[in-house]
C-alpha cells in the first residue's frame, strides 16, 4: 500500500531526515542534455513566478520507502526506490547556488548558510547521518566534496559535471533576465512540484522498484489524448474513429508524429509549454467543451492541422512549387524548432488569411534567420522560445510576410545584419560551429547558389579543408616565400576553419593532405561547382581564403535577406568570447589545458586568448596553462586585489607539478575532452523529451 501526496523540494528535505540511494539502484547518469532541460525548466518557472508568486512547475514524483529500522537517533531515513537522479540533480543545483552567493561581493551570505544548513545537510548530526542525501557508494565520495565544498569538487565525473554546469550557467551574465539568484533558488526549492510516494514498511521495495524501471510497452501522451478523446465520445467514437482519426493516424504514420501534432498545436497558445506536458495540457483545454459534437469538431479540427503537418514532413506533395522549395529546405535542416511557426504559416494559408506568395516569402525569412545565426556562431540559442512566441506576437494588421520580417528585426534575435555577416563568414571557424549535418547542409545550399548544373548526391560528400588543418612541410615552405615564416601559425590558425577555405568533395581521402598543385587537378575534374572555382587560383592561402570569403558572403547576403535596417541598432556580443568563457566554467578540478589546446577548440588563436585572460576576469583562468604545462610568466589574476599564488591553488584541486614546475602531462585535458565540453556549454535549444530518473 502507497500513499501519495504533492510537495515541494523544500518540504522534503527539511527537518532531520536523510534519503539513502540503495545499492540495485545504477550510479548517477544525468547528462547535459538532462542538465539544460533542468535549466531551462527552473529560469522559466523563476520568470512566471514574478508575475504569480503561486506558480508551480510539476517535475515528476518521488519513491520513498522508510529504511529497515526506519528512525536513526533523531533522523528519519528514507530509501529513495525512484527518483535519485532528480533528487541528486537538484540538490547538486542548491549547493552551486549556494556557493554562488557565498562568492559574489553582492550575494546573501545567510542564504547561502539556510541552503547548506537546512536542505543540503543535516547541521547538527555527524556521519553517516550528515549529508540529507547518501549517494550509491560510486557517487559518494564525489558529491560529499561538492557539498563540503572540498578543493577536488567539480570533477569529471557526471557528480562534477552537474555542479559545473549550474556553476557556469549562474555565473554567466545575462542582462536581460528579470530574475536574480535567489528567485531562481526559490524556484527551486518552492516552485518545483513533485508527487511524493511513500510506500509502508512491509511493502516489497525491491519488486516496487523492479516494476518502475522494468515496465513493458508504455501509453505515449499521443495513445492517452486519443483514449481521452474517444472516452468522450459514447455514441459517435466508431464514426469518428474511422473517419477522421484513422486518416490523421495514416497520414502521420506513427503515434509519436501524432503527439507532436499536439504538442504543436498547444504552443499555439502555450509558447512555453514542453512536450513532455502535451497530455496535461490539452486535457485542461479540453475540459471546456461539454458536448459531443463539440469533441468531434475538435477532432476534425486537429485531423485537418494532421494533414497540413503532413506537408512539413512530406514537403514533395505541397502544390505550390515556391511553398514546396522552402518546405524542403527546413526538412533537409532537420530541426523541430520552427515547425509551430511553420505550422501557424500553413493554417493561415489553409484560413485564406494568406497567400501561398506570402507563406513562401514568410518561410524564406524563416530560413534565413537560421542560417545567418549559424554561420555567426549562434546557432539554435533561444529559438525553441523564439518561433512559438511568434505565433502570438505576429502583427496581424500587416501580411504575414512582412508581420515576421519586422518580428524577426527587432530585439535580442540574432538575426545578423550583412555587416555582422560578413565579418563572421571572414573571422568564424565554421567548421567547428554547431551540428556537423548543419554544416554540410550550408555548403550544399551555397553549392546551389552557384547556379550547379547538376544536383550532387549529399550523402557521399565530405567538408574538406583546401588549406589543411595540418600543414605538411611543403604547405609551410610555400606559405613561407609570401608570408613569412614568422606569421604561418597565426594565419593558419585564425583561417584554416573560416567558411573561404571549405569545400565539398567526395575525395577527402584522396585530398588529404596533398599540396595545392595536386588539390588543383582533382578540384577541377569535379562535378562541384565550388571546386572548379577554387582550381581557377594558382595558389592557394591568406588571401585566396580572404577573397573566396568576400565572394561567397555576397552570395549569401543576396540568398538569404537580413534584417530590417533598424535591426542594426541592436546590441551582439562576440559568441568567441562567450565560447571560451563557457568552456571554461566547465573545466574539471584536478585538470588543466592549455592555450592551444583551447585556441584550436574555438577557432582562433593562441596569443589572443593570452591576452583576453590576463585583462578580462574567466572563470577558471587559473588552469590554463603553457603548452610544456607551465604557468605562463604573463599570468595576472585579473580580480583586483587578488595575489594567490596559481600553483598552490591548482595543487590543492589536486594538480600535480614536478620539480621543474611542470604540471602532470596526464591531468592535461585531451582535445577530444575539450571538444565535449564545448559541445557541453553549446545551447541546445532544441526540446527535449524529459529524462525519467
Amino acid at each position: 500500500m502507497v500513499a501519495a501526496q504533492e510537495t515541494n523540494l523544500q518540504k522534503i528535505l527539511e527537518g532531520t531526515s536523510q534519503y539513502l540511494v540503495p545499492l540495485y539502484q545504477r550510479p548517477y547518469q544525468w547528462g547535459p542534455d538532462n542538465f539544460k532541460e533542468l535549466w531551462r525548466d527552473v529560469t522559466q518557472l523563476a520568470e512566471d513566478r514574478l508575475d504569480d508568486p503561486e506558480t508551480t512547475h510539476f517535475i515528476g514524483s518521488l519513491v520513498l520507502a522508510p529504511t529497515p529500522g526506519g528512525v536513526a537517533g533523531s533522523i528519519t531515513r528514507y530509501l529513495v526506490v525512484d527518483g535519485q537522479q532528480r533528487l541528486t540533480t537538484l540538490t547538486l543545483l542548491l549547493a552551486a547556488i549556494r556557493d554562488h552567493l557565498e562568492q559574489d561581493p553582492n550575494g546573501a551570505r545567510r542564504d547561502a548558510d539556510r541552503i547548506h544548513n537546512q536542505l543540503l545537510t543535516n547541521q547538527y548530526e555527524d556521519d553517516p547521518y550528515r549529508l540529507k542525501l547518501l549517494p550509491t557508494q560510486a557517487d559518494r565520495e564525489a558529491y560529499a566534496a561538492v557539498i563540503d565544498r572540498a578543493p577536488t569538487a567539480g570533477g569529471d565525473d557526471n557528480i562534477g559535471a552537474a555542479y559545473r554546469f549550474f556553476r557556469a550557467r549562474l555565473s554567466e551574465p545575462n542582462p536581460d533576465a528579470p530574475y536574480d539568484v535567489l528567485q531562481i533558488s526559490q524556484a527551486v526549492t518552492a516552485g518545483l512540484s513533485v508527487v511524493s510516494i511513500s510506500t509502508h514498511p512491509g511493502d516489497n521495495v525491491h519488486r516496487i522498484f523492479q516494476s518502475l524501471n522494468n515496465t513493458g510497452l508504455k501509453l505515449t501522451q499521443g495513445d492517452l489524448l486519443r483514449n481521452y478523446l474517444f472516452m468522450r465520445l459514447p455514441t459517435r467514437s466508431d464514426e469518428v474513429y474511422r473517419t477522421h482519426w484513422l486518416p490523421l493516424q495514416n497520414a502521420l504514420e506513427d503515434n509519436e508524429r501524432i503527439e507532436t501534432l499536439f504538442w504543436l498545436d498547444l504552443l499555439h497558445t502555450k509558447p512555453q509549454v514542453k512536450q513532455s506536458q502535451t497530455f496535461a495540457g490539452q486535457q485542461a483545454r479540453l475540459e471546456r467543451f461539454t458536448t459531443e459534437d463539440q469533441i468531434v469538431k475538435e477532432i476534425e479540427r486537429i485531423a485537418r492541422l494532421g494533414h497540413l503537418y503532413r506537408l512539413m514532413l512530406h514537403p514533395g506533395e505541397e502544390a505550390d512549387p515556391a511553398v514546396r522549395e522552402r518546405l524542403t529546405r527546413l526538412a533537409e535542416w532537420d530541426s523541430s524548432t520552427p515547425a509551430p511557426l511553420v505550422l501557424h504559416l500553413l493554417v493561415l494559408r489553409d484560413r485564406g488569411a494568406a497567400t501561398s506568395k506570402q507563406v513562401a516569402q514568410a518561410l524564406l525569412y524563416i530560413e534565413s534567420l537560421v542560417v545567418r545565426r549559424f554561420l555567426i556562431g549562434r546557432a539554435t540559442q533561444g529559438l525553441n522560445r523564439l518561433f512559438p512566441a511568434a505565433v502570438q506576437e505576429l502583427d496581424a494588421s500587416l501580411p504575414v510576410d512582412e508581420g515576421l520580417h519586422r518580428y524577426l528585426s527587432e530585439g535580442r534575435k540574432h538575426y545578423a545584419t550583412d555587416e555582422k555577416l560578413s565579418e563572421a563568414i571572414l573571422t568564424a571557424p565554421l567548421y567547428t560551429t554547431g551540428r556537423a549535418a548543419h554544416r554540410k547542409t550550408i555548403m550544399l545550399w551555397i553549392e546551389r547558389l552557384l547556379a550547379a548544373k547538376e544536383r550532387v548526391a549529399p550523402e557521399t560528400l565530405t567538408i574538406e579543408h583546401v588549406m589543411p588543418q595540418t600543414l605538411s612541410p611543403e604547405w609551410r615552405s610555400q606559405l613561407s616565400e609570401e608570408y613569412g615564416e614568422d606569421n604561418i601559425d597565426d594565419l593558419h590558425d585564425r583561417l584554416v576553419h573560416t567558411l573561404g577555405n571549405l569545400t565539398l568533395t567526395g575525395y577527402n581521402e584522396n585530398l588529404g593532405n596533398q599540396n595545392f598543385e595536386r588539390k588543383r587537378e582533382i578540384l577541377r575534374a569535379s562535378s562541384i561547382r565550388m571546386n572548379q572555382r577554387i582550381a581557377e587560383h594558382n595558389a592557394w592561402g591568406p588571401k585566396q581564403i580572404e577573397q573566396r570569403g568576400r565572394e561567397l558572403s555576397q552570395l549569401v547576403i543576396e540568398a538569404w535577406p537580413g534584417p530590417l535596417a533598424e535591426a542594426g541598432k541592436a546590441r551582439d556580443d562576440n559568441p568567441l568570447w562567450e565560447s571560451l568563457n563557457r568552456i571554461l566554467a566547465l573545466l574539471p578540478t584536478g585538470h588543466w589545458t592549455s592555450y592551444g589546446d583551447l585556441a584550436k577548440v574555438i577557432g582562433t588563436a593562441a596569443q589572443p586568448i593570452g591576452t583576453r585572460l590576463a585583462t578580462v576576469p574567466a572563470p577558471n583562468a587559473h588552469r590554463v596553462l603553457n603548452a610544456n604545462g607551465e604557468i605562463s610568466a604573463a599570468f595576472r589574476w585579473p580580480e583586483a586585489g587578488r595575489t594567490q599564488d596559481p600553483r598552490q591553488v591548482l595543487e590543492m584541486e589536486g594538480v600535480r607539478f614536478s620539480g621543474s614546475g611542470r604540471a602532470a602531462p596526464s591531468q592535461r585535458l585531451s582535445l577530444s575532452a575539450l571538444e565535449r565540453l564545448r559541445t557541453a556549454a553549446d545551447d541546445d535549444s532544441e526540446p527535449q523529451a524529459e529524462s525519467r530518473s
